[in-house]
């Protein structure tokens, strides 16, 4: 991650609208897939510092890996349930998984079917991987510069990717599908004016609140609806 993003991501992840409507859909998803107090057992891949863990914590006993050792922090109070290494094959946990979270975590490997396979292996028979990835190439900024992103997905070269490497798909769909033309605005501008990415802010509150009820909104009406099209994709899998 860029250090400068490094830097305020626990305060963006706390404050910006994204990143809280995105938890909300997490968990809600998570909720439906795995009751509260069943106590199973969840690995959260690409952790950062454990900030999704207080309210995993509520499915299961959580544990992490975290490649990016800036985005740990000395004081975290997770930072012994948090594995700092690369996730591939030589990471053994001695153990495997009821739940997997890959949450915006693919798009950073030039090859993800390495680290989807490592996942799918070490998630039990009937095990759960919740996978979130930036969707659509048309949708590319310099965004996913700063977040030095390799590319983004629809559901068609997900699909792929997950047959390679050996998963079932259970449940793929787009998510904030109202962001997709603000997105495509953003990536006709910068066709035109290229912009020098930089870390992005919290909005002013009364926007942020105005854009996460959108989003919220949005998730509640449209869920059931295969809209083609968002800026955000999720998929539900287990071992083929």
């Amino acid at each position: 991650m860029d250090p400068e993003y490094a830097l305020k991501y626990r305060e963006i992840y706390n404050q910006h609208w994204w990143w809280r409507a995105r938890e909300k859909l997490i968990l809600s998803t998570i909720a439906k897939i795995q009751p509260k107090g069943s106590q199973g057992s969840i690995l959260d891949i690409g952790c950062g510092d454990g900030l999704l863990f207080d309210r995993l914590s509520a499915f299961g006993e959580v544990e992490g890996v975290e490649m990016d050792g800036s985005l740990v922090s000395a004081t975290s109070r997770w930072k012994d349930r948090i594995y700092l290494c690369s996730f591939d094959d030589s990471f053994e946990p001695g153990k495997q998984y009821s739940l997997i979270l890959m949450l915006d975590v693919l798009e950073h490997f030039s090859d993800p079917r390495p680290p989807l396979r490592r996942a799918l292996a070490l998630l039990e028979q009937q095990g759960i991987l919740l996978i979130t990835v930036p969707a659509f190439p048309c949708l590319w900024t310099s965004h996913d510069e700063l977040n030095r992103h390799f590319t983004r997905y629809t559901k068609r070269t997900f699909s792929q990717l997950a047959k390679e490497a050996g998963m079932r798909i259970d449940c793929c769909r787009y998510f904030f599908h109202w962001t997709f033309p603000l997105k495509l605005l953003i990536r006709i501008k910068e066709a035109f004016s290229y912009t020098s990415p930089h870390t992005p802010k919290v909005p002013p509150r009364w926007i942020n609140a105005v854009l996460y009820k959108f989003s919220i909104l949005e998730q509640r009406f449209f869920h059931l609806l295969p809209l083609p099209f968002g800026t955000s994709l999720i998929s539900l899998g287990s071992k083929r």
